[in-house]
């Protein structure tokens, strides 16, 4: 919407709570998303060390390892582009909602990110997605490690 738009204040506050609504339903998806990477990727941290540990003649850990490692790598990739997929997705929905803010009163969440960027919390501010993107990299990483180590034998 532009200054230009002709919609009365009533109906701009219900839209714009609207938006502000469902850009939190978003956030409440990629919550889920990482839930489910971490518990698959540690349900197969969990397998390689079962199979590491009880691991017998008829089926040697090794390449067993190898394919779960691989396994947990590309989970890790697919993670890491679903968190890189929903920040988009929000980044797109704030600047929706920062452009309705011109035509309310206030605007809330302009002002929030003016503090968070000056700094007035005396701290650099680490957006969400950003520290979330570590994770699945060390997932990968110990995936990685794992897959290695097995091949050239552990």
């Amino acid at each position: 919407m532009s200054g230009g738009d002709n919609v009365d204040d009533g109906r701009m506050l219900e839209i714009y709570k609207l938006h502000v609504e469902l850009a939190d339903r978003v956030s409440q998806r990629r919550e889920g998303a990482n839930r489910l990477f971490v518990t698959l990727l540690s349900a197969l941290v969990i397998l390689v060390a079962t199979i590491m540990r009880f691991g017998n003649e008829t089926l040697p850990a090794s390449p067993a390892v190898v394919v779960i490692a691989a396994l947990g790598f590309l989970l890790t990739a697919a993670w890491y582009i679903t968190i890189r997929s929903y920040r988009q997705l929000n980044s797109g929905k704030f600047a929706v909602i920062h452009e309705m803010e011109k035509q309310l009163p206030f605007s809330f969440y302009k002002r929030e990110w003016e503090f968070l960027e000056e700094g007035k919390n005396r701290r650099k501010y680490w957006k969400l997605t950003v520290v979330e993107t570590f994770v699945p990299i060390i997932f990968a990483i110990l995936f990685a490690a794992i897959g290695i180590l097995s091949i050239y034998g552990y």
